[in-house]
């Protein structure tokens, strides 16, 4: 069956959509009703190096204020805190915590449990052979999972 390059398309988001909402699903059966996907691509980044809610959004490829809700959220669920800046009292930085590395090792260990699931639907070697392929077609460009904003930047 021959597919027009728009169905791949629509095909791999499907699969990653499926992924994301089996993992968001499973998040909440274990006690985290509350986390989304932006959730966990701010904690990474921020975890990376994103300390500010300048620096989250340039990372994010969203305002500064959308960032700062996000942020606003994080806190609030005790995900990310807020704390002074020993080198300037006058800026708060951001910081994972204990909790917030708890969810994403959570959402990893489920991803994994869904790569399993996967394995055991196509075969190891089906899913093998698909990975293959991906990573074929990706190349060597890193993925950045902290940026979901990717989409939304202007081309120059």
């Amino acid at each position: 069956m021959s597919r027009s390059g728009a169905e791949l398309a629509l095909l791999l988001l499907g699969a990653y959509r499926r992924m994301v909402d089996e993992v968001v699903a499973g998040l909440a059966a274990q006690g985290y009703p509350d986390v989304r996907p932006v959730h966990d691509f701010a904690m990474r980044a921020i975890a990376d190096g994103a300390d500010s809610a300048s620096e989250l959004g340039r990372r994010m490829s969203v305002s500064k204020q959308a960032a700062a809700k996000t942020i606003a959220v994080l806190v609030e669920r005790g995900y990310v805190d807020r704390e002074a800046d020993p080198a300037d009292a006058r800026r708060k930085r951001l910081d994972v915590t204990p909790l917030g590395f708890e969810v994403m090792r959570a959402g990893e260990a489920l991803f994994d449990e869904l790569r399993e699931s996967f394995a055991r639907e196509i075969g190891a070697s089906g899913l093998a052979s698909l990975e293959a392929a991906l990573q074929t077609l990706v190349g060597d460009s890193v993925v950045r999972i902290e940026t979901p904003g990717w989409v939304a930047q202007e081309l120059d």
